[in-house]
């Protein structure tokens, strides 16, 4: 499971067998979203990070949403 950053804690992965759309998995403390990086970041699901943590978590996505495609793209040689 690779991981992309650490940030505030949050961990921004993608797993080893993902799949398309690229997407991201963010994960804290037994909490987990996934959110779709592209062709626009959108949230796929929430287990249990309150509102102000996924405000945090999608200013961070879209903050680094090349840096997301990127390693995605290297990972998955596409």
């Amino acid at each position: 499971m690779p991981t992309i950053f650490i940030l505030f804690g949050y961990i921004f992965k993608f797993y080893s067998d993902d799949h398309e759309p690229i997407h991201v998995h963010v994960v804290k403390d037994g909490k987990e979203a996934k959110y779709n990086v592209h062709p626009e970041v959108k949230q796929v699901f929430n287990h249990g990070f309150k509102k102000h943590e996924i405000s945090i978590i999608e200013g961070v996505i879209e903050e680094n949403v090349e840096v997301i495609i990127d390693r995605w793209k290297n990972f998955f040689n596409v």
